[in-house]
């Protein structure tokens, strides 16, 4: 047990490796190789981001509410307290943690797929970056471990430029998740947050957004290369704002990790998805992934599929702080056809076939 208890240790320092070590040492666990303690890491990684993504703000209000009930309800009133006082701080660059971008649990998640992040161009921290990640996918699992983590190593690929994932403003009005989430760099896809860092924040930042958001995630399939994008302009306009440069980024294999059940146009199920998208921001999505002991069954746990995110080359913006829309009509068909020869030329080197097309809608 104090082998154990010491290893684990190693792990919140962000070793992990000992950990392994001191498993095998356990006279009673004399089944398990490396390799099989190494695989069970990784789909406990995973799986406690998805839990802590689909989960995690519902558990946390209802824990808050309960306190407020007992004994400890000091606990509760002082976190609420601390709540308002730091409320704007997700529009105004966050609180990332460079040590929990680097924990120990990010190396397992990125080496269950694995997750790799593919550099084409060198980025300069002199400048200010907009990042376009396509596609959606349904939790956005290779944009989490490339630019809400160190996993992939974005810092040292990309040295002076600070990732900026950007997810639902929403996530932010929620207690704790919206202090874990900003640990990781992440923060709001609204105006406030964007314009802050783009403007304020200095030079070498790179705001990721998903462009197709929502309404991408509910075409998004294993074997289906589609992305929401024809209609798509406002990050454009931002770019041109404040002068950052554009830059495509495609993640092969972000549709493969989930099959989805996906409802026909005018059906009660798509009529269902609209009005969440709509009214809340998000559409529900009905998927699986596979269990955790096989994979062969069904469950929350991500198929373990290849995961490559490609960095396209960036696309010179000029700092225009009222563009017509001759302007941003013409930069967004630049980024469109940018995005489009990103995929072609690396469809073939990550499993496609040389036939297989970029569909943008």
């Amino acid at each position: 047990m104090k082998t154990l208890i010491a290893a684990y240790s190693g792990v919140l320092r962000g070793t992990g490796a000992s950990f392994l070590s001191a498993l095998q040492e356990i006279p009673s666990l004399p089944w398990l190789s490396k390799s099989q303690i190494q695989k069970q890491l990784q789909i406990i990684s995973v799986l406690q981001w998805v839990l802590s993504f689909l989960a995690m703000g519902i558990a946390c209000t209802v824990i808050l509410v309960y306190l407020f009930c007992t004994d400890y309800w000091l606990i509760a009133a002082l976190y609420l307290a601390w709540l308002v006082f730091d409320w704007n701080t997700p529009t105004k660059g966050g609180r990332r943690s460079t040590w929990a971008r680097n924990w120990a649990v990010w190396r397992y998640y990125r080496d269950y797929f694995p997750v790799r992040l593919v550099k084409t161009h060198n980025l300069l921290p002199t400048r200010n970056y907009m990042f376009g990640y396509h596609p959606h996918g349904i939790l956005c699992l290779g944009a989490f471990c490339n630019f809400g983590t160190e996993a992939t190593g974005f810092s040292k690929k990309f040295p002076g430029i600070r990732p900026h994932l950007a997810t639902l403003a929403g996530n932010f009005r929620i207690p704790v998740l919206r202090d874990y989430l900003m640990s990781g760099g992440i923060c709001p896809v609204n105006r406030d947050s964007i314009d802050y860092i783009l403007s304020k924040n200095g030079t070498g930042n790179a705001v990721i957004i998903v462009v197709g958001g929502a309404a991408e995630s509910l075409h998004c399939k294993p074997g289906k290369n589609s992305v929401t994008l024809k209609n798509r302009k406002g990050f454009v306009k931002l770019a041109l704002q404040h002068g950052a440069d554009l830059v495509p980024l495609y993640s092969f294999g972000e549709n493969e990790v989930y099959k989805q059940v996906t409802f026909e146009e005018g059906s009660w199920g798509r009529w269902v998805q609209r009005k969440f998208q709509k009214y809340i921001g998000f559409a529900p999505c009905v998927f699986h992934g596979c269990g955790i002991f096989s994979p062969n069954s069904w469950g929350l746990v991500p198929y373990s599929r290849p995961i490559n995110t490609v960095v396209g080359e960036p696309i010179t913006i000029p700092k225009i702080e009222n563009p017509s829309q001759k302007e941003v009509d013409m930069y967004h068909s630049m980024y469109m056809n940018s995005l489009v020869k990103l995929f072609d030329k690396y469809k073939t080197k990550f499993g496609l076939l040389e036939t297989e097309t970029l569909e943008v809608i």
